[in-house]
């Protein structure tokens, strides 16, 4: 082998095992940036354990808003139709934050409470995420037995 095919090969070689090495640490980056999308339900199911942090979606539940009088803290409670989860959030809620609305929180699940750092609210009577109206539908029907089967 002639002494510039070597140097073209070590050099392609080089430059394959750097792009090698920049994917590896882009997938690794987003991995870790993503936030999956749970109810209630698949939370207590301990389908979310494996995540720190994660996007807890339902209906915030009627009467449960607590808004804590010496701070921005609220405590609310989410529930999907099968399950309810408590939330803690400390900060400014959306304007269209209420009781019975669909809402997408992000944050940590810390001694069977999530802990918000972030809340969503929906924007119209009419509309709910698709991604939360999946996950709320998959999760209803997971956890429920048709009545024919229970014994």
């Amino acid at each position: 082998m002639t002494p510039t095919r070597k140097r073209r090969l070590i050099a392609v070689g080089l430059l394959l095992l750097a792009v090698g090495v920049a994917t590896t640490l882009t997938v690794f980056a987003l991995q870790s940036n993503m936030n999956y999308l749970f109810t209630p339900a698949q939370v207590l199911a301990g389908e979310a354990a494996r995540h720190e942090t994660f996007r807890l979606g339902g209906m915030v539940k009627k009467d449960s808003i607590r808004r804590a009088t010496d701070s921005l803290r609220v405590d609310f409670v989410v529930l999907d139709g099968d399950a309810e989860l408590p939330v803690e959030y400390t900060g400014i809620l959306p304007d269209l934050f209420r009781e019975n609305q669909a809402v997408i929180a992000t944050g940590q699940l810390s001694d069977g409470r999530f802990v918000a750092r972030q809340v969503l609210a929906k924007h119209d009577e009419g509309y709910m995420p698709k991604e939360l109206a999946d996950a709320m539908g998959k999760a209803h029907v997971k956890h429920n037995v048709p009545a024919d089967t229970a014994k």
